[in-house]
C-alpha cells in the first residue's frame, strides 16, 4: 500500500466565470467545482486511477473537513486523518476568460504541538500497513520542517520507502534526513544550490550532486521539457509527445504518485521516469487536478522518449 500525507489540506473552489472579473460588483458564478485539496491528496487520486492501493492521511478539522472526506469518499481514495480544532481551509480559484485564474487561499488553522505529537502517533501506526508513504506539500501554521524530519525518519526506521515534494525552507531542511525520492522543479533546485539553471545538462548536474549527497532518487519536474531523475550515478530524461494542454495544475503531483506506483512494482529507473512523465502529461490534458483519462495516458506512454545523458 501507498501512504499518502497531506499537512495542509483544503477544500480546493473552482468558480468559472463568463465574463471578467469586475472588481466592486456582484459577480455571478457560471459553475463550480469542488475538489478535496492538497498536493498528497492529487497523489493519492493519481494512485487510486492506476489501481493502486492508497490511503490519505493528515491534519483536517470541522464540517469542512467532514465535506473533505466525503469528496475523497466519492473519489474512491481510503482516508484516515487526524482531526483539530478549527476548520478545514478553502482554496478559491476564479477562472474568467480575460485575467484567467486569480487565486484566493485561506490560511487555515493552527495545529499545536499536542495535536502534533498524536498525528505522529497515529501516522507511526499507519506506515506499518504502508510500502511506500509520500509526503507532499506546505505545512498548516504552528507546525516548521521539524515534523517532516521526524516522519521521514520514522518511516526510513520502519524499513519503508518515502517520497518528498516541497519547497523552500520545507525543502532544504527536510532533505536533510535524506528520503529516498525528492522531486523539486527547476526553481526549486536553484534555490537549493543558489545558481541559475540554463538547460537540461545543467539541471542534470545539480540533480546528481544531490543524488550523489545520499538522495537515491532525485526527479526535477521541466514542464513541457518533462523531468530528468538521477539515480545511481545515471541521469534519465523523459520527454513527453506534444498534447493538448488544457490545465497543467496537479502535474507535479501526478508525476509524484506514478512514480511512486512505478517504485511500488519495480520499475526500471528508466521505466519509472518514462510512466511517471506519461501520467503528468495525461493529467495535463484534462481540466482535473490530480485526475486524467487512461485512454490517454496509455497513447501518451507509447510516444514518450527516455534518454541516458
Amino acid at each position: 500500500m501507498i501512504l499518502t500525507v497531506t499537512l495542509n489540506t483544503a477544500i480546493d473552489k473552482a468558480y468559472f466565470m463568463e465574463n471578467k472579473i469586475e472588481n466592486g460588483t456582484v459577480m455571478r458564478v457560471k459553475t463550480v467545482s469542488n475538489t478535496a485539496g492538497g498536493k498528497g491528496l492529487n497523489v493519492a487520486r493519481v494512485i487510486s486511477i492506476l489501481g493502486e492501493d492508497v490511503l490519505a492521511t493528515g491534519f483536517a478539522g470541522g464540517y469542512s473537513g467532514k465535506y473533505l472526506e466525503s469528496l475523497l469518499d466519492k473519489d474512491n481514495v481510503k482516508h484516515s486523518f487526524y482531526f483539530v480544532e478549527g476548520e478545514t481551509r478553502s482554496c478559491i480559484n476564479i477562472l474568467d476568460p480575460v485575467y484567467g485564474s486569480t487565486e484566493y487561499l485561506e490560511p487555515g488553522f493552527t495545529v499545536n504541538k499536542d495535536d502534533a505529537d498524536k498525528f505522529l502517533s497515529h501516522f507511526n501506526d499507519l506506515i506499518k500497513g504502508s510500502d511506500i508513504v509520500t509526503i507532499s506539500g506546505s505545512v498548516p501554521k504552528g507546525l516548521d520542517a521539524s515534523i517532516y524530519v521526524k516522519m521521514i525518519d520514522a518511516v526510513k526506521n520502519a524499513g519503508k520507502i518515502v517520497v518528498l515534494d516541497t519547497s523552500g525552507n520545507l525543502l532544504r531542511e527536510s532533505i536533510k534526513a535524506k528520503p529516498h525520492v525528492v522531486k523539486p522543479n527547476q526553481e526549486e533546485l536553484e534555490s537549493l544550490f543558489n545558481v541559475k539553471i540554463n538547460g537540461i545538462l545543467d539541471a542534470s548536474k545539480y540533480a546528481s550532486k544531490l543524488s550523489n549527497e545520499g538522495i537515491p532518487y532525485v526527479i526535477v519536474s521541466l514542464g513541457k521539457d518533462g523531468a530528468i531523475v538521477a539515480s545511481n550515478n545515471q541521469v534519465y530524461h523523459a520527454v513527453p509527445p506534444k498534447i493538448n494542454v488544457v490545465n497543467t495544475v496537479g502535474c507535479g503531483d501526478s508525476l509524484v504518485g506514478a512514480f511512486s506506483v512505478a517504485l511500488y512494482k519495480g520499475f526500471s529507473v528508466k521505466d519509472a521516469i518514462k510512466y511517471a512523465v506519461s501520467v503528468a502529461s495525461a493529467n495535463a490534458t484534462t481540466m482535473g487536478t490530480g485526475s486524467f483519462n487512461i485512454e490517454d495516458l496509455n497513447s501518451i506512454l507509447t510516444q514518450t522518449k527516455v534518454t541516458l545523458l
